[in-house]
């Protein structure tokens, strides 16, 4: 069978989640081609001649850049079989089928599109624990994001070592799928992944993990092991704040295998904010992992929920004022301080009482709210259009935080915005 893998968005990577599966299916004997539309073409005859053509939607913005791109692909090939795979694929069922996409393959999808292409029929959602094999990364060359460090730029690697989540935040999309469970590959998959990219010129990996801590073992075994076999590739990883305080004494491990930097999706310094998301961590510990990361040598880069249904504009202002104070405006990128709440289908959030929202949007893919305070809502819209616009214009962290912290008029005087130290990041500014 002829098959078309498509990807819009994976925040400047290059997917796992079209060379994992593209190993799959040709293993099974089929013919396939990949198009990450985020830095390529597709080729029309491609699609035309393809009897099986499946879109990877790992997130919010893929699945809205997807949209239209099903439709036409359904114009130019009305015979093909369309399906729809990746995390946010059976969260918006009811919309990828009214599009004419006729499967849904969510969780771990690589045997549910081997399925599909025999012909059999498949679960919305897949949990099996699957024997994972070496992703087929051949012809792959797009121009994704780099790491920005020291005023050089290193190409960038990514893999991830594990999907899901044991954990159960209210906001996460992963819940509603994964339900607080987590599977690994297997620690030889990751490194001949990240192996095949360095070969192709990488110097950085980014694993992709939702937390690489929900198995903290596995994580330090491939970290070692991409140590001893490339002392001079770096790395960056997600982790949660609460599992950074759980295995502090693994901090100096990433430092000495030499991760560059650790997000971690601090979300809010609100405790009634954070306790409504469950995100299972205060202010305080907030506070607490920026001491451990920072006295341990290693460059925390928070992400936040800036806005939300709970948001304050005297919160807000605290919220800016903690950044600066902690010498952390360098650490976040611009648009964390401007990112509104997504209440996508399936959400715990829904289940808040006091949470009002608007009918589901299908055009943005969520259930619309508004503040209960306009100026709220004002606010986070001149924020938005502030970040965008300096952004384009190439305006330093610092100098955008500087206009940020003007729109709610606090002064910053007493605060020194140079870096403490030069920060790396990925030349990739969304996160969502």
């Amino acid at each position: 069978m002829k098959i078309v893998l498509v990807s819009t968005y994976e925040m400047g990577h290059d997917p796992f989640g079209l060379a994992s599966p593209r190993a799959w299916l040709e293993g099974a004997g089929h013919q396939v081609r990949v198009f990450d539309l985020a830095v390529e073409r597709m080729e029309e005859e491609a699609i035309r001649e393809a009897e099986m053509i499946a879109f990877y939607l790992p997130m919010h913005t893929a699945t809205r850049l997807a949209a239209p791109v099903i439709e036409r692909v359904k114009r130019m090939n009305p015979a093909a079989r369309l399906v729809a795979y990746g995390l946010y694929a059976p969260l918006n069922e009811a919309m990828l089928r009214d599009l004419g996409v006729g499967a849904i393959a969510g969780g771990e999808f690589e045997t549910s599109l081997v399925k599909l292409a025999r012909g059999e029929a498949i679960e919305p959602v897949c949990l099996d624990r699957l024997r994972f094999i070496v992703p087929d990364r051949s012809d792959r060359d797009g121009q994704y994001a780099m790491l920005v460090s020291g005023g050089e730029k290193r190409r960038v690697a990514y893999t991830e070592a594990s999907r899901g989540c044991k954990h159960l935040c209210r906001h996460c999309p992963i819940v509603p799928v994964y339900q607080g469970k987590f599977r690994v590959v297997d620690a030889d998959v990751v490194l001949a992944d990240i192996r095949q990219q360095v070969a192709r010129g990488a110097a950085h990996v980014t694993f992709g993990d939702p937390d690489f801590f929900n198995g903290p073992a596995h994580a330090i075994r491939i970290v070692r092991a991409l140590r001893q076999e490339f002392p001079r590739v770096s790395y960056d990883a997600t982790i949660k704040i609460e599992h950074l305080l759980r295995h502090r004494k693994l901090l100096d491990t990433l430092r000495e295998t030499g991760c560059a930097f650790i997000v971690s999706a601090a979300e809010s310094l609100d405790d009634e904010v954070l306790a409504r998301l469950e995100k299972n961590h205060t202010r305080r510990d907030f506070f607490e992992a920026v001491e451990l990361t920072r006295a341990a040598g290693l460059t925390l880069q928070p992400t936040f929920i800036a806005f939300t249904p709970w948001t304050t504009i005297e919160g807000y202002c605290d919220f800016l004022r903690t950044i600066a104070e902690l010498g952390l405006v360098e650490n976040v990128a611009p648009v964390q301080l401007v990112l509104r709440l997504l209440v996508t289908p399936g959400s715990r959030l829904l289940q808040l009482p006091d949470l009002d929202v608007e009918p589901f949007d299908a055009k943005s893919l969520v259930y619309p709210w508004k503040h209960r305070d306009p100026a709220v809502d004002a606010l986070g819209s001149r924020a938005f259009q502030t970040v965008a616009r300096l952004q384009k214009e190439n305006r330093s962290r610092a100098e955008i935080f500087r206009e940020i912290a003007a729109l709610v008029s606090m002064p910053l005087e007493n605060f020194d915005l140079a870096p403490r130290t030069a920060s790396p990041y990925l030349n990739e500014p969304w996160y969502c």
